[in-house]
């Protein structure tokens, strides 16, 4: 058997979310919904944090950089998705399909070290507001994005290279509706154990290093929320990061619950589930979160809205 990085399928047959007929329009109008309201919301995001200029403080930043994440990562595989709903036969060129997972990888690695991102700039905002625009310089800010991005490129690289090297030869039905590490690993005729390996180090590096530094950080703040002494500050500070929190538990939640498990038949089927939401409700749900619960959003859109109004 030939081995390397040559492969002896040139395309791939898409399973998708689900095989049963009478589920498919009506999950094709819900996912094609979802997609509309994900690209609107994100970049009605972007546009009001671009326009106006009390919005260009670290927080929104780092929310800019998220937005922008969100805006991109469902374009992905999302019209994908919405043509298996309508195909008999959903497929994939092996090149398609590689850079499809790659443009993945790195979308949501970079998500998860903006969210880490974010948790620092609400630890040293409230537990150490003197010194916040210091330690929260443009300098910073920017260094800590391009790091996000750096390690998101960093492993996309290590996931994509060990994945070029696998043969695929005769099996090509990946079992999810895009080309997800697990499913692809399944199909190979080679030994995967140098990729495993790195999913098992790249993939625990990602989760768990962020997971932590979130978890570190919002435990110095609920410290420092409590030695509040009135109920009004209490709760501006939790109101604060209430929103964060939501967006954390969900992409975080859902990865894990993806990524850090045995894989099996089963696992695989309630995993296209899970990757439902870090896919698509994650991405549709951050505007919504970090918009309606976020006073000085709400002001920008009042404020936009009525300067429009005003040139018409």
């Amino acid at each position: 058997m030939a081995t390397g990085n040559i492969s002896f399928v040139t395309e791939f047959i898409l399973v998708g979310l689900t095989e049963r007929l009478d589920l498919q329009l009506p999950l094709f109008f819900l996912f094609l919904a979802t997609y509309v309201f994900t690209i609107l919301g994100n970049l009605g995001l972007l546009t009001l944090i671009g326009l106006n200029s009390h919005l260009h403080t670290p927080m929104y930043f780092f929310l800019f950089n998220l937005s922008f994440i969100d805006l991109c990562y469902p374009s992905v595989f999302t019209p994908k998705m919405l043509m298996n709903f309508l195909l008999k036969k959903n497929i994939i060129s092996y090149q398609g399909c590689m850079t499809q997972f790659f443009f993945f990888c790195i979308l949501a690695i970079s998500e998860c070290y903006v969210l880490t991102s974010m948790a620092y700039d609400r630890y040293v905002a409230i537990c150490n507001p003197l010194l916040y625009n210091m330690a929260m310089s443009p300098k910073v800010c920017s260094s800590l994005i391009f790091g996000s991005y750096f390690m998101a490129f960093s492993s996309a690289m290590a996931h994509t290279g060990c994945m070029l090297r696998l043969t695929f030869c005769d099996a090509n039905t990946i079992n999810h509706y895009f080309c997800d590490i697990l499913p692809l690993l399944q199909l190979s005729c080679t030994s995967t154990y140098v990729n495993e390996l790195v999913v098992f180090i790249v993939s625990g590096i990602n989760l768990i290093v962020p997971s932590l530094t979130i978890f570190i950080s919002y435990g110095f703040i609920l410290c420092s929320i409590l030695h509040i002494n009135s109920t009004e500050g209490r709760f501006k500070a939790f109101r604060t990061c209430s929103s964060h929190i939501i967006a954390v538990s969900l992409f975080f939640g859902s990865l894990s619950f993806m990524y850090l498990q045995p894989s099996s038949t089963g696992s695989m089927n309630g995993g296209k589930i899970s990757s439902v939401f870090y896919t698509n409700v994650v991405p549709m749900m951050n505007p919504l979160v970090y918009s309606l619960r976020n006073k000085d959003v709400i002001f920008a859109l009042r404020k936009t809205l009525s300067r429009r109004m005003f040139q018409l």
